[in-house]
């Protein structure tokens, strides 16, 4: 117990480190699938072999297929939201240890998403997955 009579809860350090250093990760991770989809004009001059092959319509209809399906596209806001996600569970684990078990919980299913579709890493994911179980003990 503290001075004021109450007991002190042990903040579970561990767990806020892997986590934050994973939901970075993931966020970042998202970032760059969504700068290298095109979404923020970085593809620029990059599909030079289409001008020949019907001008710019046919560049933009292929850019605007590629972003719609290649991870960059909408994964990349999955990326961001687990990251997100997972950043707030780790600040949240740590400020408020009595409701751990909860944001362990929820950095564990954001983890799993994020590294199922492909948008964190595998390390990324292990450590989320990591960082989430550590706040479970």
């Amino acid at each position: 117990m503290d001075a004021s009579g109450s007991p002190h809860e042990e903040r579970p350090v561990a767990a806020f480190i892997v986590s934050l250093i994973a939901g970075l990760w993931m966020f970042a991770s998202g970032g760059w699938m969504m700068a290298g989809s095109g979404w923020t004009g970085l593809m620029g001059g990059r599909m030079m072999g289409w001008q020949g092959y019907g001008g710019t319509s046919t560049w933009m209809w292929h850019h605007r297929l590629m972003s719609t399906f290649w991870p960059g596209g909408w994964w990349s806001w999955i990326g961001l939201a687990a990251g997100i996600l997972v950043i707030v569970g780790a600040v949240a684990v740590y400020a408020q240890p009595s409701s751990r078990s909860k944001w362990g919980i929820t950095i564990i299913v954001a983890s799993v998403i994020a590294m199922i579709m492909g948008t964190g890493g595998v390390l990324a994911g292990v450590l989320g997955i990591i960082g989430g179980v550590l706040a479970l003990r």
